[in-house]
């Protein structure tokens, strides 16, 4: 591999979704992401790989630096021992995939970084739950406010947290999500809440880069604050496995 800027830089795995597609003259069952975590990924100085739901998690997890599990389809509540509600809309694939992938890298220390379905993601992995279908608890749809159409939210940090040694003591978030954490298992702890009093941030304590947040912050390409820490903390783990 040349010895460059951008070969030096460390890579980060992203999630993708397995879904039916349409592109060029195809049809077909593919593995795709939107473009904006790519973008995103790449201006913070990371090199984006993505990673499909299919088999050998563990083996992936030990050949990037960083890793983003990226926003999609419901978690199975199964998972976290509720029924589903009928809102709710489940990948066990994907669901089986991330949630090895997760478990391999925070055994290894790989910094995380959990995007809307991440964050739950990391939430339900650590022994948290979800609330289904969010308007049922606000009388909101603000998070969702249509189909394919994202809301904004300002959302509050924790002072001391590494979510506002980021971002600082507020932000306004893009989000999409109908689901939202319930309860958070003790591993992780809650660092951001909407003005509604959701959830919108949650972080692992300790030197591990680990941080969940429900918005979408690839949708804010003037801002690429989290992804920049990510590749800040992805450098240093790279660095320290070499």
């Amino acid at each position: 591999m040349p010895s460059n800027a951008f070969s030096a830089s460390p890579v980060i795995g992203l999630t993708t979704y397995r879904e039916r597609a349409r592109f060029g003259v195809w049809d077909t069952d593919s593995a795709v992401l939107h473009s904006d975590y790519l973008n995103s990924t790449a201006a913070a100085g990371g090199v984006p790989v993505l990673l499909p739901p299919v088999g050998g998690a563990p083996e992936l997890a030990g050949l990037v630096d960083g890793l983003v599990l990226t926003g999609g389809a419901d978690i199975d509540p199964g998972r976290y021992g509720a029924p589903p509600h009928h809102t709710t809309v489940f990948r066990p694939d994907r669901d089986a995939f991330e949630f090895a992938l997760l478990y391999a890298a925070l055994a290894a220390g790989v910094p995380v970084l959990g995007v809307c379905r991440g964050m739950q993601v990391l939430a339900v992995a650590l022994g948290g739950t979800l609330t289904q279908h969010l308007p049922e608890v606000t009388g909101l749809a603000d998070h969702q406010p249509a189909t394919a159409t994202f809301g904004k939210c300002e959302v509050q940090f924790a002072e001391g947290s590494r979510a506002a040694d980021i971002l600082g003591a507020h932000t306004t978030a893009h989000c999409y999500h109908h689901q939202a954490v319930a309860t958070l298992g003790p591993e992780l702890r809650a660092v951001g809440w909407a003005d509604d009093g959701t959830v919108e941030a949650v972080e692992r304590p300790g030197d591990q880069f680990v941080l969940g947040v429900q918005w979408h912050p690839e949708q804010q390409s003037d801002d690429v604050r989290l992804f920049a820490a990510l590749v800040a903390a992805a450098r240093r783990y790279r660095e320290e496995r070499a």
